[in-house]
């Protein structure tokens, strides 16, 4: 699946988040996914990206190796959604599906950080390699993470 491998490109993601008064605020961290596309990460619930999601559940996230050059194949996934801080049984879940990814975490580690689950409900990927240069695929997300299409859009350099 591509979005599978572009979500694995790279174990960190940059969250953007929208603040009470409008202004735009990114943070990096390290995050797991789920089947359905669902992305989690725990970050301390008094940094400014937790308090902004608290506020106002818009957000994006984007995903791709930083080892990548100019000028050669490009890839990563940007998405769009929501995100909500977890609790209770949807903590646990959250959770699980970091520890999946991250075995080496330490669930005592982390006393008084909160996980944080993002569902997406759009998603636009490229895959230079798979798709071709300048070749962006911008799909809609189901519930159960499956992709409908919506458009494709390539940009070429001026000759």
């Amino acid at each position: 699946m591509l979005t599978g491998r572009l979500l694995n490109a790279s174990s960190l993601c940059a969250i953007a988040t929208i603040s009470p008064g409008g202004r735009a605020h990114v943070n990096t961290a390290y995050f797991a996914w789920s089947p359905s596309l669902e992305l989690v990460w725990f970050s301390e619930p008094h940094s400014r990206h937790s308090r902004n999601v608290r506020a106002n559940p818009s957000a994006a996230v984007a995903v791709y190796d930083s080892n990548q050059s100019w000028g050669r194949p490009d890839r990563g996934i940007q998405l769009f959604g929501r995100s909500r801080e977890q609790a209770g049984k949807h903590a646990q879940d959250a959770e699980r599906i970091y520890t999946k990814r991250f075995p080496d975490y330490a669930p005592h580690a982390s006393t008084g950080y909160r996980f944080y689950r993002f569902r997406p409900t759009r998603v636009k990927l490229f895959d230079e390699r798979a798709l071709g240069g300048g070749t962006f695929v911008t799909a809609r997300v189901g519930p159960d993470g499956a992709l409908s299409w919506q458009r494709t859009e390539i940009y070429r350099a001026a000759p």
